[in-house]
């Protein structure tokens, strides 16, 4: 599991002085915490975390020689998406249920001909135990032809018994429709054929 290095943050520093100064902000919260943990994060080590892991994920933060297990909750990036601002994360107690979400991948759609692949979930919500939890669910979609469609409740997140899932099993994931050519407006011709 991946480790993440933070700091405990001086609140007498106001966050847009750390973020010129290289670093990202953050809290750690949890249920057998008495208060949230305010943190700071080297900018680079939020970059490289943020490439491979996003909302959901689980991974380990070391917080001055304390590691804890944390789920990924929040990640605020800057209006045009270029820098991050705040990751926070909730630490995890074994044995209790967390809400969480999986990010939802789609995989060989390239190989899909008879229709267009129209993705309508990107991420699906559920609660689970820190040993259950899910980071990405993914869909294999090469196989799939038009007008076939897939709900959360056909795949194996949903039949997972260690995970209560928060969306509804009907929603459809992902869905082959029909492609719609554009065709030459007719009015154009006509207006053509009149000159």
């Amino acid at each position: 599991m991946n480790t993440l290095k933070a700091e405990k943050r001086n609140m007498q520093t106001k966050a847009k002085k750390l973020r010129r100064e290289g670093f990202v902000t953050g809290n750690v919260f949890g249920r057998e915490m008495k208060e949230s943990m305010p943190i700071q994060i080297l900018k680079a080590d939020a970059e490289r975390l943020v490439k491979t892991h996003g909302k959901g994920s689980q991974i380990m933060l070391e917080v001055d020689g304390q590691t804890m297990d944390v789920l990924v909750k929040e990640i605020d990036l800057s209006p045009l998406k270029t820098e991050i601002y705040e990751i926070d994360f909730q630490a995890l107690v074994s044995g209790e249920k967390v809400h969480s979400v999986a990010e939802v991948i789609l995989l060989n759609h390239e190989k899909v001909n008879t229709g267009l692949v129209n993705q309508t979930l990107h991420e699906i919500a559920f609660k689970a135990v820190p040993a259950a939890l899910v980071e990405k669910v993914e869909i294999d979609v090469g196989d799939m032809k038009l007008g076939d469609s897939i709900q959360v409740k056909d795949l194996d997140i949903a039949k997972n018994k260690d995970i209560d899932l928060i969306t509804n099993p009907e929603t459809t994931v992902v869905a082959v429709t029909e492609i719609h050519n554009q065709s030459v407006d007719s009015g154009e011709e006509e207006d053509a054929a009149e000159e």
